[in-house]
């Protein structure tokens, strides 16, 4: 049987994916100043985005695409709305680098369009990165 291969080598596809995608996102925050005022402002959320359905789809290989977006794009949701809470220890927790880049800061009406986009460019993207490996040539 050649799932066990096919969903490996899609495994691999998402994990290099990620790794890419992981990079610029910390590029786009680090070299904000650099990139046009729009990007800057927006590049990040969506590169996280496009990262969680990337996480998803390389866990859950064998899920439709429309599986991985809704469950990338409900996790985005989560997150953003969790923005809401301003419980002591999650704020503290938000204080840190890793917590304020999962976990966001504050709650932004355009991070929702943001995180939309980079589901829905996870979701195209898809295509090309789960093509059986025959199919490559």
């Amino acid at each position: 049987m050649l799932i066990r291969p096919i969903a490996s080598v899609i495994r691999l596809r998402y994990a290099i994916l990620s790794g890419l995608v992981l990079g610029l996102g910390l590029a786009s925050r680090r070299f904000r100043a650099g990139l046009p005022a729009w990007v800057g402002l927006y590049a990040g959320d969506v590169l996280w985005a496009l990262l969680v359905f990337g996480l998803v789809s390389g866990l859950r290989p064998t899920w439709s695409a429309r599986r991985r977006a809704a469950v990338a794009g409900a996790f985005s949701l989560v997150i953003e709305l969790s923005q809401l809470w301003q419980a002591p220890w999650l704020q503290a927790l938000r204080g840190t680098t890793p917590g304020a880049l999962v976990l966001g800061r504050g709650f932004l009406w355009s991070d929702l369009a943001c995180y939309a986009g980079g589901v829905l460019l996870g979701w195209a993207l898809d295509g090309w990165l789960c093509r059986r490996p025959s199919q490559n040539r």
